[in-house]
């Protein structure tokens, strides 16, 4: 145990050296590198964004949002194919929470109200497809929460999720076949800057990647609630 003890703290303190000599010269940057110069002052214009960063994320290097989403993807298939082959005891509560559920028969519809605010406004506001998504699947977690035992339509979610992933490849292709690339949202008409029907695709394209990452996240929570080991009783 104490052998234990020691190699714990010299890796404790091996670690906080590291930290503090990457601290020591550590020098902010008072100005913009090249490829953060370019994008900022030419995102406006070519993508006709009012967030420089939804710009990048899903034009300038949208190979890298289709490779993240794919991950993502990946992950949630590999869970639930886990989870599934466990073939363990579904969980089930014999309890109920008025408090909750009235709480959830409120919060659920903010939070994808919210969620699709979040990244339809994405090319005006912070936000994007990933933020929206992710308060979307919040929602699922109320759900759950208020009543684990209910078993969720995982055929809908996989449904929404493969017509949206679908979707986006299509519009990405269309990009590469009619404008500048792939997932150049030029082709359609870039707008007014500021206003909600603006920024060519990027709209359709954030409402895409939201409802894919909502639904994979919705689909991971769903499977790791069907398979608990233990049955709760009150």
């Amino acid at each position: 145990m104490k052998m234990r003890n020691s190699i714990a703290i010299a890796l404790v303190l091996i670690f906080g050296i590291f930290l503090f000599r990457i601290f020591e010269y550590h020098h902010t940057s008072t100005s913009l590198n090249n490829s953060a110069t370019y994008y900022n002052t030419n995102a406006p214009a070519e993508v006709g964004t009012a967030n420089v960063v939804t710009a990048i994320v899903v034009t300038y290097r949208g190979l890298d949002t289709l490779g993240e989403v794919t991950v993502l993807f990946l992950t949630a298939l590999i869970i639930g194919y886990i989870l599934k082959q466990k073939n363990r005891e579904k969980s089930v509560v014999n309890y109920t929470s008025e408090i909750l559920i009235t709480a959830v028969n409120i919060l659920i519809p903010a939070s994808i109200i919210l969620g699709v605010y979040v990244f339809i406004n994405g090319h005006l506001t912070p936000g994007g497809g990933f933020q929206g998504g992710a308060i979307i699947a919040t929602g699922i977690v109320l759900l759950i929460l208020s009543n684990p035992s209910k078993l969720m339509n995982m055929k809908v979610l996989h449904f929404i999720e493969s017509i949206s992933g679908f979707t986006y490849i299509l519009i990405g292709l269309a990009g590469l076949l009619f404008a500048g690339g792939f997932l150049d949202n030029r082709i359609l008409p870039l707008g007014n800057i500021g206003n909600l029907l603006s920024a060519g695709a990027i709209p359709i394209i954030y409402s895409l990647i939201g409802l894919k990452v909502g639904t994979e996240i919705s689909s991971i929570l769903a499977s790791i609630n069907e398979t608990k080991e233990n049955t709760i009783k009150p």
